[in-house]
C-alpha cells in the first residue's frame, strides 16, 4: 500500500485494519503561508516526517470589520469570494497536484463561527448572539454561502476533504447553550454536510483552543468520517475506544500537542507513542488533539510516527 491507501482502509470497514497511518501538523511561520513557498514546505514537512498524510493549514488573514457594534450590523455583510480565498485556493490546487497520488490531501476549514470571530472579537460576536440572534444569523448565512464556494473550488481541483475545525459549545462560551444550537451548529451543518457528500476523507475535529467541554453530545450527529478532539472532558479523561464508540467512527488522535510530543526526548516520545498503540481502537489515526506548537522538532514527530509503523496488531 502506498500512504493514500493506507489512510482511506482506516474507513474500510470490510476488514481489519492492520497498518496505523500517523501525522502531525503545525504552522509553518509567516514566510511559508502563500505561494510556492507555502507548498515547498508543506511537501518538505510530508516527505521529512514520513507522515501519511498531507494536510494543508489555513493560512489566511481575515479582515478586522470595526463598523459591527450591534447585532443588526451583521445583516449588512460582505460576501467574500476570491480576493480573500484565492492565495489558499492556489496552494490546494498546488498541492493535490503534487501529493495525491501518493498521499491524501485535506485542508484545514475553520467553522462559521470561528470565521465570524476573526472579523470581530469573540466576546462581541456570543453578546450579539444573545442579544438579537437572528440578527447575527443573517451575516452568518452569509458567512456560510461565502466558504460554500471557496469549498467547491477546492474539491474542483481535486481535495479529497476537510479537516474541519468547530468551537462554540465550550463550557465558557455561552451561559445559555441553546444558542451554540440556533447560532453555530445549523452552519456547521451547511458545509459539513456537503463535504462529507463530495469528498472521501473528512475529519470533525472539535477544537479545544478556546476552552474545554462539558459534554460532547450536541457533536455526536456532526459529518465527518473521523473524529479528533481532546480527550479532556466534563472532568474525566475519555480513552481512544471511549471517544471512537461515542461518535460511531475511526479515533484520530491519542498524543497531547503540549506533552512529551512537544517538550520531550526521543525515547520518552516512542514510549507514549507505543502506550497510545496498545490501547488505541480497533480503527486508528496516530496524531495529536490539535495543531502542536510551531517551535516542536520535526524529529519529535518523526519518532512518534515511526512507531506506529513499527506497530504490530
Amino acid at each position: 500500500m502506498n500512504k493514500r491507501d493506507a489512510v482511506l482502509t482506516v474507513l474500510d470497514y470490510s476488514k481489519p485494519q492492520e497498518y496505523i497511518p500517523a501525522g502531525f501538523f503545525l504552522h509553518f511561520g509567516g514566510a511559508y503561508q502563500t505561494g510556492a513557498a507555502a507548498v515547498d514546505k508543506h511537501l518538505e514537512y510530508f516527505r521529512a516526517t514520513g507522515m501519511d498524510f498531507v494536510k494543508i493549514q489555513f493560512e489566511l488573514k481575515y479582515p478586522r470589520f470595526d463598523w459591527i457594534r450591534r447585532p443588526e450590523d451583521w445583516e449588512r455583510m460582505p460576501s467574500f469570494g476570491g480576493e480573500l480565498f484565492g492565495p489558499q485556493l492556489e496552494v490546494v490546487e498546488r498541492l493535490v497536484k503534487a501529493a495525491k497520488a501518493e498521499a491524501v490531501v485535506f485542508l484545514t476549514l475553520y467553522s462559521p463561527f470561528m470565521f465570524a470571530c476573526h472579523l470581530v472579537d469573540a466576546q462581541m460576536v456570543t453578546a450579539h448572539m444573545a442579544e438579537n440572534p437572528g440578527a447575527v444569523n443573517k451575516g452568518m448565512q452569509i458567512i456560510t454561502d461565502s466558504m460554500m464556494g471557496f469549498v467547491q473550488d477546492c474539491i474542483r481541483v481535486g481535495i479529497d476533504g476537510f479537516y474541519h475545525s468547530t468551537q462554540g459549545y465550550e463550557s465558557e462560551r455561552f451561559q445559555d447553550k441553546s444558542l451554540f444550537l440556533e447560532c453555530i451548529k445549523p452552519y456547521d451543518l451547511q458545509i459539513m454536510s456537503e463535504v462529507n457528500r463530495q469528498c472521501p476523507f473528512n475529519v470533525l475535529h472539535v477544537c479545544d483552543y478556546h476552552g474545554g467541554y462539558d459534554d460532547l453530545d450536541p457533536l455526536l450527529d456532526y459529518p465527518g468520517h473521523v473524529v479528533n478532539c481532546n480527550p479532556h472532558v466534563g472532568g474525566r479523561e475519555l480513552s481512544g475506544v471511549e471517544i471512537s464508540q461515542l461518535f460511531g467512527r475511526p479515533f484520530m488522535g491519542g498524543m497531547d500537542r503540549k506533552g512529551v510530543l512537544a517538550t520531550g526526548g526521543e525515547e520518552e516520545i516512542r514510549a507514549e507513542a507505543r502506550a497510545v498503540l496498545s490501547d488505541a481502537p480497533d480503527r486508528f489515526i496516530l496524531a495529536a488533539d490539535c495543531t502542536v506548537p510551531g517551535d516542536t522538532p520535526w524529529s519529535n514527530l518523526s519518532a512518534a510516527i515511526d512507531e506506529a509503523h513499527r506497530w504490530k496488531r
